[in-house]
Order: structure tokens, then C-alpha cells, then sequence
């Protein structure tokens, strides 16, 4: 429970729905956005304290209730106490506490490196500000994790924010929507629960950023619904994701990594391993060594411990591509849909156009697909680009050839999902895999608008004659007269020098002021030492 001092009590308005559904209904959607914005337009949000404040409730919201998240992630996605804590829990309380060490210096104005004219004479700077009023849909992989981990973020960057977690995970939902006005202020964060009709109505209002986590095929009607009101959009979405294992691979290191995440959430995972590319001569041992750690896995009764599939529709999906495959089951391949259990399946000589690669599978099948790295970096690059890809080799130039011949939002080599952790590394896919990115000061930055600001002295005026009609070249022939580039008329790729000194850089201060005058009436000019000399009259 939140200490006496910090619960608000929340108005009645804000009070559960009465809707027959148990849903929110669009009385209380229309509230909720109204007073959101009312909130932020008060400029509450904005104060650096009530920001600090803010992130260290949220903490506590997380800290004060670990027993009840960890009963509410069991009961939507079978997910275990270790797996919660792995999952729900530390990496939330972490991320708060970096937000709330970091903040005051992310928010801080910043001075470009903008010349005499913009830094000595006049004054430039850039503002961080708050977006303003955004929406956060939340995924049913990891409902609270994801949903409140771009939530510290908005806090962060000063805006107000609306909270609708996944309808597919009820126990998280409710618990968010109880334990956030208890913990936040209930008039800057609060939480819509609903299904696809209250999400649709939700998104027909505009917002200021739209933070949205799942899959690309929802992330289209998200974008679509905010291409509607030019509303800006973070979407953080999955993929394809590849692991390729090379024949210079620590092969049984690279089994027992991939097997331990196809393991986690029962392969529910954004970032997890789709299929593994393995090169035809190590295929054999490489095999040997998964379904040896599988074994090891299980060996104490471990299944129990297995998260479900998050329902019949999944699970009927996952089999259905089993029962479709022209591949080798070689582990696995059992299930129970009464429970929703789905044993950690190996399917060995699957081709590419396979039924299990005709989508991302996003649960704990793993296909193995036999390919030299040259050859999988053919297929990967052919393909909608992945949110990770995960490289097995100990031998750089195939890291270098597979990071200059694909695109992904991410890579880690020799292990899985740990890019994903660095603290000030941004997390996000490209393509199909999203847009946009967060985590650390990236997430500050996701819900943060860059607010340029020039303050220039009125004496300069009697210097800037040349700006105002009638315009004569004759007399502001330097206008016209740019000095020379620093590189010379017919030169070949060959020239070019990556660190060498082809491109200089004019820092004199009479040529950057001229620079500056002269960007208001063209965006970038050069202008010779002895024209600004004569100009300025010193």
C-alpha cells in the first residue's frame, strides 16, 4: 500500500466504469482525456519536482506490490515468481531509479554549437519540453513491464499520460487500474481498460504521441488511427527474429543460450529467436547440444515452471504451423490445450518457405534452418528487417559481414537479448520492426519535443540592411561572391579522406557571424574574412 502521505483520493469521476462490459465506457474515456489535458495545460507536470515525485511513487507502486504483481502475471500468462521478478518487476524499479537520477539533467536547456552570432552576440538554445497529453498502449507479453516502462519515460519528459493495458491479461489490467490512482496523481496518469471497441474510441481522439507495444499487424491500424490527427507514434514491435551460428562458434555456449530464451515466457518475447540459420557443418553437434539442454532444462520437473501460451488462439495458431511442417520434429511438439501448455519444440530441416516461417512465430518453437553465414545473411536481408539478430562466431569479420550486409533494430553477438539491456542504448526496431525508440534518455526524448529559441540584440539591426527591400546584389556583391569550397572540381571516390582534413571547418568568428546574418536570407553562406571585415567596419 502507498504511505498516508502520498495516496490521493480519486474523484468519483475516476472511479471504476459501471460499463455492463467491465470496460471503460466512452463517458469515461472522454473524462479521463479532458482532465489529462487540462492537467498538463496547468503546466503541473511540467515542474521538475512533481516530476521527481511522480517517478518515486511509481516506484513504490511497483516496490509495495511485488506479491501482487507477481500473483497477477501467474494468473494471466502462467508466468512464474522468478520470471515475474526477471521480467516485471527489477527492470521497472531500475529504470525508475535511473530516470530519477537522471532527469534534472536531461531537461535542461542545451546550447548548440551555433558560432558568435548565436552563442556570443545574440542567444540560441534548445528547450526540452513535454509533448503534452500521450496514449500508452501496453502488450500481453509483458503487460506491466511494458506498459509502465514508457510511462517513467512520459513522466520524465513532464506529460500527462493515459494507460491502456491489454485486454488478453484482465489480472494486470484491474491491478493497474487500482493500484495507479492510489500511487500517481489520478488528474496527470491514469488507466482506460477495453477491448478493440473502447480501443478504437480511445484512438479516435487525438493525442499529443501515441507509445504503442505489440505486433505489426495492430501497429497499422495504430499508425492509421494517428495519421488521422498528424499524431506522432513510437512503435515498438517484433519480427523475424534470426540467430545464426557459425562453424567458428562456441557451439555448445550457443545452444544453451538459445535454448534458455526460447525458454523464457515460453518464447512470448519480441527479442527472442524466431529460428536459428546453423552452418551445415556444425549442424549436427549444434543439434546434440540443444536437445541436450533441453533435457537439462526439464530435468527437475522444470515444465511446471514453463509459462502458458497466452490463449486457445495462440496455442491453436503455434499448432497448426506444427501440424503444417514439412521439417523434422526432434524435440518436443506435445501440448495441452486445456492448460495452454506447449512443450519447447526443435524442428530440424525446415526450408524458408516452411509454415513455420510464414510469420513470427512468437512462441517456444524453434525452427533450424541449415546455412553458411553468407547464405543466411542472403536470406535475412531479403526479408522485412527484424527487431534483433543474434550472431554466433568467434571470428570478427563474420560479426563485420553480417553488420554491413543487414538491417535490424538490434544485435548481440555470442549471446541473446542483451542489447536490449545496455542502460543508455537505445531499444527500438526499423522498418516493420517499428519506429522510433526508447529506454534511458531515448525515452525521455520519445516524449519530448526539441524547442528551438533565438534572442538577438536590436543594435544589430543597423548591420542587416542587405535583409530588407529593395534588394540590390550591386551593392551586396559578398552576397553572392561565396569562398571557394575546400575541395576541388572532378574529384573521385578516391580523394576521399575518412579522418584525414579534406572537409575544414570556419571558425573564425567574423566568418561565422556573417554565416549567421546571411542564414536568414539563405540557409548557409560563407563569406570571404575581408567582406566581413568591410561590412562590420573593423
Amino acid at each position: 500500500m502507498a504511505t498516508s502521505t502520498t495516496t490521493q483520493e480519486v474523484p468519483q469521476a475516476l472511479q471504476p466504469s459501471s460499463s455492463s462490459s467491465g470496460y471503460s465506457d466512452n463517458t469515461e474515456v472522454d473524462h479521463k482525456i479532458t482532465t489529462l489535458r487540462q492537467t498538463f495545460q496547468s503546466g503541473r507536470t511540467k515542474d521538475i519536482r512533481f516530476r521527481k515525485w511522480q517517478l518515486k511513487q511509481l516506484y513504490w507502486l511497483v516496490a509495495e506490490n511485488k506479491e501482487q504483481i507477481c500473483k497477477a502475471a501467474f494468473a494471466d500468462t502462467g508466468r512464474q515468481e522468478f520470471e515475474a521478478y526477471l521480467s516485471d518487476i527489477n527492470p521497472i524499479l531500475d529504470e525508475v531509479l535511473y530516470h530519477i537520477e537522471h532527469v534534472e539533467e536531461w531537461a535542461k536547456d542545451t546550447v548548440p554549437d551555433s558560432g558568435v552570432l548565436f552563442k556570443r552576440i545574440g542567444k540560441s538554445y534548445i528547450r526540452h519540453e513535454p509533448l503534452g497529453t500521450v496514449l500508452i498502449i501496453g502488450p500481453w507479453n509483458y503487460p506491466l513491464s511494458l506498459t509502465l516502462h514508457p510511462l517513467a519515460s512520459a513522466i520524465a519528459a513532464g506529460c500527462t499520460a493515459l494507460l491502456k493495458p491489454s485486454e488478453l491479461t484482465p489480472a494486470c489490467a484491474q491491478l493497474l487500474y487500482d493500484l495507479l490512482p492510489k500511487y500517481l496523481d489520478p488528474a496527470a496518469y491514469a488507466v482506460v481498460t477495453g477491448g478493440i471497441k473502447e480501443t478504437q474510441y480511445t484512438l479516435s481522439h487525438k493525442f499529443d504521441h501515441i507509445f504503442f507495444t505489440g505486433s505489426t499487424p495492430v501497429a497499422r491500424h495504430i499508425a492509421a488511427a494517428a495519421a488521422k490527427h498528424l499524431t506522432p507514434t513510437t512503435l515498438e514491435l517484433g519480427g523475424q527474429g534470426p540467430a545464426i551460428v557459425a562453424k567458428s562458434a562456441n557451439i555448445n555456449l550457443a545452444a544453451k543460450r538459445i535454448a534458455s530464451t526460447k525458454w523464457l515466457n515460453s518464447g512470448q518475447i519480441c527479442l527472442n529467436v524466431n529460428h536459428v540459420f546453423v552452418d551445415p557443418s556444425v549442424r549436427g553437434e549444434f543439434v546434440n547440444r540443444l536437445q541436450y539442454w533441453l533435457r537439462s532444462f526439464d530435468s527437475t520437473g522444470a515444465t511446471a515452471q514453463q509459462a502458458t501460451i497466452i490463449n486457445e488462439r495462440n496455442y491453436d495458431r503455434l499448432m497448426g504451423m506444427l501440424d503444417k511442417t514439412n521439417g523434422k520434429i526432434i524435440q518436443g511438439g506435445s501440448g495441452q490445450r486445456d492448460q495452454l501448455k506447449l512443450a519447447l519444440t526443435v524442428v530440424d530441416g525446415v526450408s524458408m518457405d516452411d509454415s513455420l516461417l510464414t510469420e513470427e512465430l512468437f512462441g517456444p518453437i524453434l525452427p533450424l534452418v541449415e546455412a553458411d553465414v553468407p547464405k543466411a545473411v542472403g536470406i535475412i536481408s531479403s526479408l522485412q528487417h527484424p527487431l534483433a539478430i543474434y550472431i554466433f562466431t568467434n571470428d570478427r569479420s563474420e560479426v563485420k559481414y553480417v553488420l554491413d550486409h543487414t538491417q535490424s533494430g538490434g544485435v548481440t553477438v555470442n549471446d541473446t537479448l542483451l542489447h536490449a539491456a545496455v542502460p543508455e542504448a537505445p531499444f527500438g526496431g526499423v522498418g516493420e520492426s517499428g519506429s522510433g525508440a526508447y529506454h534511458g534518455r531515448h525515452g525521455f526524448d520519445a516524449f519530448t519535443h526539441r524547442r528551438v529559441v533565438v534572442q538577438m540584440p536590436d543594435w544589430l539591426d543597423r548591420f542587416m540592411g542587405f535583409r530588407y527591400p529593395p534588394y540590390d546584389l550591386v551593392k551586396n556583391k559578398w552576397f553572392v561572391d561565396r569562398k571557394p569550397p575546400p575541395f576541388k572540381r572532378g574529384e573521385t571516390l578516391e580523394h576521399q579522406k575518412v579522418h584525414g582534413s579534406a572537409w575544414s571547418v570556419y571558425g573564425a568568428s567574423g566568418a561565422v557571424l556573417l554565416a549567421g546574418l546571411m542564414a536568414v536570407a539563405s540557409q548557409q553562406a560563407y563569406l570571404r574574412a575581408d567582406h566581413i571585415r568591410k561590412f562590420l567596419k573593423i
